[in-house]
């Protein structure tokens, strides 16, 4: 059984799930509902992560405190984010709203690294910080992770919510990195 939640887009079988068709609104948000699209690589992925983030930048505007710097937004998603596995035989892409307000898992803030990556990069866009995508695995064809850079003071640092530090993340023998700022 495919679980299915407004706004939180699902892999499952070979097919997609995601925000695109028809709104409701919930939580004082416009969440968008689901439709199925077959899987095509990793390029469709990494698309629709980007109408995940698109459709989370109006609550990621509430979320984050203005004038805030990208240690310090780090710090503040790394306090109320749980990182959770995806359902078996599932990948689960959630909006930033659906991660903290209305998740598969009934916890506050709960996802793993895609999701994590979603609410990053709307926050930073909230904040005007400069951000990107870094798809990291052992090649090109097996990417087992994903994680946001930010610009902080001229230099591109690791955003990775995964990661208990600010700046650090692991070592991986290939990595892609997608501009979305």
């Amino acid at each position: 059984m495919i679980y299915q939640r407004p706004n939180a887009f699902f892999f499952a079988w070979g097919m997609f799930f995601f925000s695109d068709q028809g709104k409701i609104k919930a939580f004082g948000y416009l969440y968008p509902m689901q439709m199925k699209i077959p899987y095509k690589d990793i390029g469709h992925t990494i698309e629709m992560m980007g109408r995940q983030i698109e459709d989370s930048i109006d609550y990621a505007y509430d979320f984050v405190p203005g004038n805030t710097t990208p240690k310090e937004l780090f710090w503040i998603l790394r306090q109320n984010t749980t990182y959770k596995n995806d359902p078996p035989g599932v990948e689960l892409l959630q909006s930033f709203p659906s991660m903290m307000d209305d998740n598969y898992w009934g916890i506050s803030g709960a996802g793993d690294c895609d999701c994590f990556t979603i609410a990053a990069i709307a926050c930073c866009k909230a904040a005007d910080i400069p951000c990107r995508i870094v798809i990291v695995g052992n090649s090109p064809s097996a990417p087992s992770h994903v994680y946001a850079e930010v610009l902080d003071n001229g230099q591109w640092t690791p955003f990775d919510l995964v990661n208990p530090w600010y700046g650090h993340t692991k070592e991986y023998n290939y990595m892609k990195r997608i501009n979305v700022y």
